[in-house]
């Protein structure tokens, strides 16, 4: 195991708010242990640069950025092609298996199968008419227009991880989306039925990509078992982009003058799911999940647009905004500040939101989360902190913590997709 430090946040920094040191958790300074890939090292990197304004961390900080992409010597490749190979011709199931992760990595892909005619109601080669929606008035099938999807990585069950370029329409803002679809989606039974949507975010800069598509953090194999065991909803799984750069964070926010990554969030990327998956009209269907400053700018959208949203489980997150291109836009960063938001829907009373934080025993940043509960969590907000033991700051414990619980707790507010009797 190797020692992987958090991204600093540097003291010289100015926060551009009026709260305390104690309000920026997930961007403080700490030194986690992280699992290795196989047995390599990776190269350290230079964190003595400051986190704004430097070039993002490399692959492979599920707190911070993405899973690692080891850097290997050309004897080791060979080493792992020739052993590869052995397996092979030998008949070794177990690298066929291994192989069948990257099958059909950067092919089309498509969700959501139409079902098949009935029998004489079509000719060979005539496509099968569109599913149509069930008696439940809230199931909005997809509007398109349809995305193209390309494969990243496939999980043991056969699901698919893919990825399409979204132009967003109200924003204005291009950037890359991750998408996954549970089994049950394509399952006829579920032909017509709409389906919960799930918003992850990354933490850290959560750019050129989203580290929750990868699938060594087990987030789809999390909610795949936990649908089987039925703890968990299938949730169609959605994964932008956070920010348009690595060069600064920008809050999930409109800040003048930036890129309308507010807009993007709440507005764009629901109506791509909506576009492209069958999914709820209501916010009964809708929801976020993010770690650190994703946590952040999910809890933020939710309590900002409660018509939309309903629930979030916010992992490590921090509290308050805190961007450096807040400067000199005081009032548009109070309209983005889960403080005040959350006192609005109090004063307003509703509609209700759930929050769930998750945090590491390991992890500093309770007190944050136990204070915002305290003071904002009555009347509409319905607050909740799940402790897991001997957690750090990392996607892997969080996943963890959502098997342990915050799945379970999420499905039971949200709708549920309804099978076909028989």
């Amino acid at each position: 195991m190797h020692q992987y430090p958090q991204r600093p946040r540097p003291d010289d920094q100015p926060s551009y708010q009026d709260h305390p040191p104690q309000g920026h958790g997930g961007r403080q300074q700490h030194t986690q242990e992280y699992p290795q890939y196989g047995q390599e090292r990776y190269d350290q990197p230079p964190y003595d640069q400051p986190s704004y304004g430097r070039p993002p961390a490399p692959a492979g900080y599920p707190h911070d950025s993405e899973p690692p992409q080891p850097r290997r010597s050309r004897r080791r490749i060979w080493i792992s092609a020739v052993v590869a190979l052995a397996l092979l011709l030998g008949g070794g199931g177990f690298a066929a298996w291994k192989l069948d992760w990257f099958s059909g990595n950067g092919e089309a892909v498509t969700f959501g199968k139409n079902p098949p005619p009935a029998a004489g109601k079509s000719d060979a080669g005539t496509p099968a008419a569109e599913a149509k929606p069930s008696g439940d008035p809230d199931v909005l099938m997809p509007t398109g227009p349809k995305s193209d999807f390309k494969q990243t990585t496939k999980l043991d069950d056969g699901t698919i991880i893919a990825k399409t370029r979204l132009t967003g329409a109200k924003s204005g803002f291009e950037g890359d989306v991750w998408v996954w679809a549970p089994k049950q989606y394509d399952d006829p039974k579920y032909a017509k039925s709409g389906f919960p949507v799930l918003i992850a975010l990354p933490g850290g800069n959560g750019f050129p990509a989203n580290y929750w598509s990868d699938r060594s953090l087990g987030l789809q194999k999390a909610i795949s078992e936990g649908a089987q065991a039925g703890t968990s909803l299938p949730f169609i799984v959605i994964m932008p982009v956070l920010n348009p750069d690595a060069k600064y964070y920008y809050d999930g926010s409109d800040i003048p003058g930036q890129a309308k990554m507010g807009t993007w969030m709440a507005e764009d990327v629901p109506d791509f799911a909506k576009a492209n998956f069958r999914t709820y009209k209501s916010r009964d269907g809708w929801a976020f999940m993010g770690s650190s400053s994703g946590a952040f700018v999910g809890m933020k959208t939710v309590l900002q647009h409660p018509d939309k949203f309903k629930a979030v489980i916010a992992s490590g997150g921090e509290i308050v905004p805190d961007s450096p291109l807040w400067k000199g836009h005081q009032a548009e960063m109070d309209a983005n500040n889960p403080e005040k938001l959350a006192q609005k829907l109090i004063d307003t009373k509703g509609p209700e939101v759930y929050i769930n934080f998750q945090i590491g025993t390991k992890e500093s940043g309770k007190e944050r989360m136990t204070k915002f509960q305290q003071q904002y969590g009555k009347g509409p907000i319905k607050m909740t902190i799940r402790d897991i033991q001997n957690g750090e700051h990392n996607g892997w414990h969080y996943v963890r913590g959502m098997k342990e619980g915050s799945l379970e707790w999420i499905s039971k507010v949200l709708k549920a997709p309804k099978p076909e009797a028989g």
